[in-house]
């Protein structure tokens, strides 16, 4: 059995804590375009509808020597106590925004100068001053010499710093951002390792966000039965035991990826892009599928295309088992090989992420996928390997001479790939080096990652150094003057 994998037991410290800016506000004031100006790039969704963004987005920070986490939410859209008309959306928001305000170390509340200070914004300010952290405020939309002094009308909110900044032209973000650094306490200063990065992919409505939340054992992102739920990819820092020791990890929730003919607005779009950045930039992929409904459906089969044409590692997560009755396991994985067939020999977990059932197998199967991408293979070792399968099953014949290999090396992993020089590059047919590939899966164990196989020519030989050097003295002395040649013989 691989070793164990877990998130950090409660009570134990966790290495990859890091203090923590939570940016605050009402909806349409700026907060997500505060969040990727911050970050200098377009991590959260930024659109003129109202309640875009709606889980809690993390990202981690290094400016000024300083390393923290930086937190977007959602827009606050409702009046403390308020129960009439308030509908499922806001109410979750509200929950989140809760969630990071306790979690931070520094707020930032961001207002619009346009709009002024309004009665909800006062009602926000209340509730960010009872949670007892340093609050700065950062009055957005603040592009004209007029606005910067209107901006000062935020005073009364009650909170010592204001900032009037300007998100679309990045104006005043550095004095913001150094003024929250001072209030910031010390933390996790020296750079972290590499975390694993494993991104949580499929169509909507398949568990992905509950997923997430079991394996961490919380309600960290928002779940509902309405598809389209999650739009940002959401990326979420956390510890696992790998190997003897807790190594650093990133679960990412995506959105769930429909048809493309079936986005009908720019927001989905935009939510479908990052789902499939978040495929590409991943270190493992978590495939899930819906296991209790109509089985595999053909959007499943596209979306594992985009795995496989990306070259990611992936584990299949069969999910809501517990609903389907009459079946075992062993069945319920054995349609789902049937239904994927080209996903050929990568790990497969049925887990109910409602009932909490079988999560356990699911991080096995992570582990083992973490191990084959450590994997590093001599040369040596490697070109024994290809020796003995080609003595095994013979070379085809291209043209008038068969396949010959020189040698072949590792060229990097993440994916795996190696190099092989032969002598005819363009006469390898498809099925040899199919062959070949499952030959050095088996060899090494590496059923559950891409292993790329690139058919060179050999180099040319080069020459020696003392020929080189002995060259290069003939032509110096043919360049130097006569009387230069002459002094040198003697």
């Amino acid at each position: 059995m691989s070793e164990e994998i877990t998130t950090v037991p409660k009570g134990e410290t966790n290495p990859l804590h890091r203090p923590t800016i939570a940016i605050v506000g009402r909806p349409n004031v700026g907060k997500s375009s505060l969040f990727n100006a911050i970050l200098n790039r377009r991590l959260a969704i930024v659109h003129e509808m109202s309640g875009v963004t709606r889980d809690r987005i993390s990202a981690p920070v290094f400016r000024n020597g300083r390393r923290f986490n930086l937190v977007d939410t959602g827009g606050l859209g409702m009046l403390t106590g308020e129960t009439r008309k308030v509908d499922f959306w806001d109410a979750n928001i509200a929950q989140q925004v809760e969630a990071a305000v306790s979690d931070a170390d520094v707020l930032i509340m961001v207002g619009d100068a346009q709009a002024g200070v309004t009665p909800l914004e006062r009602d926000i300010a209340v509730r960010l001053r009872a949670s007892g952290r340093p609050v700065l405020v950062a009055v957005n939309k603040c592009d004209s010499p007029q606005l910067k002094d209107d901006a000062a009308e935020f005073s009364v909110l009650g909170f010592p710093r204001v900032h009037p900044i300007c998100c679309k032209h990045r104006g005043g973000i550095n004095a913001l951002l150094e003024d929250a650094l001072k209030q910031l306490p010390k933390g996790l200063e020296t750079p972290p390792a590499a975390a694993v990065s494993l991104a949580v992919v499929g169509r909507p409505n398949v568990g992905k966000s509950s997923l997430i939340n079991a394996l961490l054992g919380s309600e960290r992102v928002m779940t509902s039965s309405v598809a389209g739920t999650t739009r940002d990819a959401v990326e979420v820092e956390f510890s696992i035991r790998y190997r003897g020791e807790y190594r650093p990890a990133v679960l990412i929730d995506t959105a769930g990826l429909r048809k493309t003919a079936k986005v009908d607005d720019l927001v989905e779009y935009f939510s479908v892009m990052r789902a499939k950045s978040a495929i590409e930039r991943a270190d493992l992929v978590l495939f899930v599928v819906d296991s209790s409904g109509d089985g595999v459906t053909a959007q499943d089969r596209r979306i594992s295309g985009l795995i496989q044409k990306a070259n990611k590692p992936c584990v299949i997560v069969a999910n809501k088992s517990d609903a389907c009755e009459g079946k075992s396991k062993k069945q319920l994985l054995e349609e789902l090989r049937e239904a994927l067939p080209h996903l050929g020999t990568l790990p497969a977990v049925s887990v109910s992420a409602k009932a909490k059932r079988n999560l356990d197998a699911l991080l096995d199967a992570a582990a083992d996928v973490m191990e084959q991408l450590e994997v590093e293979i001599s040369t040596g070792v490697l070109n024994r390997v290809l020796a003995a399968a080609m003595e095994k099953r013979t070379p085809p014949v291209t043209g008038t001479r068969p396949l010959k290999l020189y040698y072949a090396a590792m060229a990097g992993m993440r994916p795996a790939r190696i190099k092989l020089f032969v002598n005819d590059p363009e006469g390898v047919p498809d099925n040899y080096a199919a062959y070949l590939r499952n030959q050095l899966r088996e060899a090494f164990g590496l059923h559950a990652v891409p292993l790329l196989l690139d058919f060179c020519a050999r180099p040319k030989k080069v020459e020696s150094i003392r020929r080189n050097q002995n060259n290069a003295d003939r032509r110096k002395r043919r360049n130097q003057p006569a009387a230069g040649r002459r002094k040198g013989r003697k």
